[in-house]
């Protein structure tokens, strides 16, 4: 039963990985039908899309989410400030050594500074790693988001273009804290429809996350066929080494086996979604939105394979019982 849903997993992550490459490809063709819509700009769209996506996620928490930092708080603090001092100093590193035109290495910090990818949960599931931990880490690097991204982000990208702390902290908080903010009222006094809910919001999420990289793809196509296939392995080996980094720093702090697959996971994995919002909010979502729009199914790509590599070899000592599925807020940001 165990491994049937691993296998489910796996089959509609890898579906999903699929359906946004084929995104990707459709916009890059014909951007037109992805850049507006009868006169209506459709990047306008981003904003509220990662907004329902956010509802969603909060319609799902509970303070149950956070017994982890009580439970395990030396392993979430570690997974938490591995992914934020890894990836934004990769980004950072990598903008550097890759030498593009300032605001497409403003997106490569981006993505760098933005907090876990929520497909995490779903490829911890699936790599037989420390759900729980990985549900707690996501949730709370999420929350931290409104603070740590804008300092990170005028910290590292402030060389490639000007970085508005504040504005960036509204506009992260109008994206992410609100939303889940709603979304855990609506749990609290109507759990029965919020279970309902949360069946839906997978696909929801899906959806939203290929419409928006579609748009973005579209909106940047000039920039991606000067620079594309440079950025994109640029993302391809921020992705790989965060991965690496993020399992062997867990090792490094003598970390079991599975939970150092959970944070290789959580630092690999960002949330690209996020990022392409903030790139809307700022007017620049066809160049430092480009990074963002390229990580998401880069990062579903390899991590579908590492979750799927690491299925079929079960960690010698497996403290976490995952005979049932997590409860996964979102999938495929």
């Amino acid at each position: 039963m165990k491994a049937e849903t691993n296998e489910r997993s796996s089959y509609r992550n890898l579906i999903y990985t699929a359906t946004i490459i084929v995104a990707v490809i459709v916009a890059m063709t014909f951007p037109g039908p992805f850049t507006e819509l009868n006169g209506f700009p459709l990047k306008k769209l981003i904003v509220p899309l990662l907004q329902i996506i956010m509802l969603g996620m909060g319609t799902t928490m509970s303070i149950k989410d956070f017994e982890s930092v009580i439970q395990q708080p030396r392993a979430v603090f570690i997974g938490v400030a591995c992914h934020f001092l890894i990836m934004p100093l990769l980004g950072f590193t990598l903008a550097n050594v890759f030498s593009f035109p300032p605001e497409i290495a403003a997106g490569v910090v981006l993505i760098g500074c933005s907090p876990s990818g929520l497909a995490s949960n779903v490829m911890c599931f699936i790599a037989k790693a420390n759900v729980p931990l990985s549900i707690t880490i996501t949730t709370l690097a999420t929350l931290l988001a409104p603070f740590l991204m804008p300092a990170l982000m005028k910290l590292l990208a402030g060389q490639f273009i000007e970085i508005s702390l504040w504005d960036m902290m509204i506009h992260i908080t109008e994206i992410v804290i609100l939303p889940v903010i709603v979304g855990l009222i609506l749990n609290r006094i109507f759990h029965k429809s919020a279970t309902m809910i949360n069946r839906v919001m997978p696909l929801v999420s899906m959806v939203g996350i290929v419409l928006i990289v579609a748009i973005i793809t579209a909106a940047g196509r000039d920039s991606l066929l000067t620079v594309g296939w440079t950025l994109a392995l640029c993302v391809l080996i921020h992705n790989l080494t965060g991965f690496t980094l993020g399992y062997w720093a867990a090792r490094l702090f003598g970390m079991d086996e599975q939970s150092c697959r959970t944070v290789a996971i959580e630092v690999g994995l960002q949330n690209g979604g996020l990022a392409s919002g903030i790139a809307v909010q700022m007017g620049k979502v066809a160049t430092v939105g480009l990074a963002p729009a390229l990580f998401g199914p880069i990062m579903n790509t390899t991590g579908s394979l590492l979750a799927t590599y690491w299925s079929q070899r079960p960690p010698k000592e497996t403290i976490v019982d995952q005979t049932t599925s997590p409860t996964v807020k979102t999938q495929g940001v």
